[in-house]
């Protein structure tokens, strides 16, 4: 059985690993290995294929809708007439929309980098017989496992 795991980067993962030692699991059937958390920031604009849930769009056609109704409205008294200025409301409601999401998610979101909670730093795989599989499960949730799957080979 092998068993998976992630862990904070801690001392409770090498006290795990000491316990694992002890309850009979070899040294090479343990593997620690850290990940890379991402550091490159996120892009602005999605693309067709890669899509990361925040959109610079919503705000601004909302806006947009709302200047265009007010704007055409208003035209009727104006000069250049309802179309014209339901136009000119359209895209200056959007424009502002988009410079306050974009204000938003450059300002605030920066503010929010850190992730809340905890985060994943090291999986570590735990190869052992059957016999073991429950104990090293305890084991592992013992010693603060963020998470623990186990495959059967």
């Amino acid at each position: 059985m092998q068993i998976f795991s992630t862990f904070e980067h801690s001392t409770y993962l090498e006290l795990a690993i000491t316990s694992l030692e002890k309850l009979g699991v070899k040294k090479d059937h343990i593997l620690a290995v850290p990940l890379e958390n991402r550091v490159e920031e996120r892009r602005l604009f999605d693309t067709l294929h890669r899509a990361d849930g925040i959109s610079l769009f919503d705000k601004g056609a909302a806006i947009g809708t709302a200047f265009s109704v007010i704007g055409a409205s208003v035209g009727f008294i104006l000069e250049w007439g309802p179309i014209y200025w339901g136009l000119i409301g359209a895209a200056g409601g959007f424009i502002l929309g988009f410079i306050i999401d974009y204000i938003i998610f450059k300002v605030v979101h920066k503010r929010r980098k850190v992730v809340k909670g905890k985060q994943s730093e090291v999986v570590l795989v735990v190869g052992c017989p059957k016999e073991l599989v429950e104990k090293v499960e305890d084991v592992l949730w013992d010693h603060l496992a963020l998470g623990v799957a186990k495959v059967d080979e």
